[in-house]
């Protein structure tokens, strides 16, 4: 891909995933540039980030609108001005109805080793509180191409962290984010060298130039989930 690659960036929150690509950004880690960020709340402390970056930012309200479909398109209207590569959600809470044109272009990173602990109301410290109550042992973070399901896209990619015995919600999520901050670039830096390809519930990686040929990633079939946020 000629240039760095062009994100756009929906949120929810106080943007510390915005601010994680900012850095990464800067440090040169990355190469890509944000090209706009959209918020779905006006306190989003995510987009005061965004505008303090110097970044178009603005709030597509989602009380405001009547249903998804609506909210969706208004979506789809705010992103219109600003060609971009790739579509990151980074805290994004709402369900968004993917255009034809992006089937492929979005990213989410989502606070569990999905399929477990996901779907509608998932997220944050729902996350975590049922990490820790089912017993798991392991927790950590995916990387997934987003479809029309929560959480429920292809897997890039994933990180893991122990659950430890002395766990709280908070010190797992603090923990689980340290993951995120890593795997999350590494997914886009991924997609920006041409090397993810889908294979129906499949993401294969492919080897870089000059690398020899191997089979990476996440495999096999698509399981049902087994624990949940209920």
């Amino acid at each position: 891909m000629a240039g760095p690659l062009r994100l756009a960036v929906l949120l929810s929150g106080s943007g510390r995933t915005l601010q994680n690509l900012l850095d990464q950004i800067a440090d040169r880690r990355l190469a890509a540039r944000i090209v706009a960020v959209i918020g779905s709340r006006p306190d989003a402390y995510g987009l005061e980030r965004a505008r303090r970056a110097g970044l178009p930012a603005c709030c597509v309200h989602r009380k405001r609108f009547p249903d998804a479909a609506a909210f969706s398109r208004a979506i789809d209207d705010a992103l219109r001005p600003f060609p971009f590569d790739l579509l990151v959600m980074a805290g994004f809470l709402h369900y968004y109805e993917i255009p034809a044109a992006l089937a492929g272009r979005i990213l989410n990173i989502h606070p569990s080793l999905l399929p477990a602990f996901g779907g509608a109301g998932c997220y944050g410290g729902h996350v975590h509180r049922a990490v820790l109550a089912s017993g798991a042992r392991v927790s950590g973070c995916t990387v997934h191409f987003v479809d029309q399901q929560f959480d429920h896209g292809p897997i890039v990619l994933q990180r893991t962290v122990e659950v430890r015995d002395d766990d709280t919600p908070d010190t797992l999520a603090a923990r689980v984010f340290a993951e995120e901050c890593i795997a999350l670039p590494e997914a886009i830096g991924l997609f920006a060298a041409g090397r993810l390809r889908i294979e129906g519930r499949r993401v294969r990686h492919l080897p870089a130039p000059g690398a020899a040929a191997s089979e990476t990633g996440p495999g096999g079939a698509d399981p049902e989930p087994h624990f949940s946020c209920n």
